[in-house]
């Protein structure tokens, strides 16, 4: 067996990440769950219509589906079925992409675009409740703690 395969002693600095990483994980989980059902029960709506919402939201013109799914991270066709339904609830429309025939964007509408703030605004002060546990400071510290661990390089030329 070699080094990186045997068990840590328990003081490790790994196992204390590895106990880092699980309560990280377990906290993202719980705020997800209860963003999603908060959503669900006061809006009607899901967090994958929040993001899809957010996105075009951030995006005057609009954005062409492979852009969608690329800003989300998900394949194309998880975010046709939304962008399908939200079409026809009047959220988004899809604009011809001048000069190309095939390709169209998809945009909020002003109807969509007032739900989303609304849904925004609701949104923030769940978040906001949900870690209110945590003063000015300490949260300023847990993200510039967190943006090391997601951009290390990033992090180290600012310093």
């Amino acid at each position: 067996m070699t080094a990186e395969m045997r068990p840590a002693p328990a003081d490790a600095p790994s196992k204390g990440r590895l106990r880092l990483w699980l309560r990280i994980l377990k906290v993202s989980r719980l705020v997800e769950a209860e963003l999603r059902e908060r959503l669900r029960a006061e809006f009607g709506s899901t967090l994958p219509r929040f993001d899809v919402m957010a996105a075009l939201h951030r995006s005057e013109k609009g954005m062409k589906m492979s852009e969608l799914s690329g800003v989300l991270k998900v394949s194309n066709g998880n975010v046709t079925g939304i962008v399908d339904r939200l079409v026809d609830e009047g959220m988004v429309e899809r604009v011809a992409v001048e000069g190309d025939r095939r390709a169209t964007r998809v945009r909020l509408t002003a109807a969509g675009r007032t739900r989303f703030e609304t849904l925004a605004a609701a949104h923030e002060a769940w978040v906001d409740r949900l870690l209110g546990g945590l003063d000015r400071g300490e949260t300023a510290e847990m993200t510039a703690l967190l943006a090391r661990i997601a951009h290390p390089d990033a992090v180290a030329e600012e310093i």
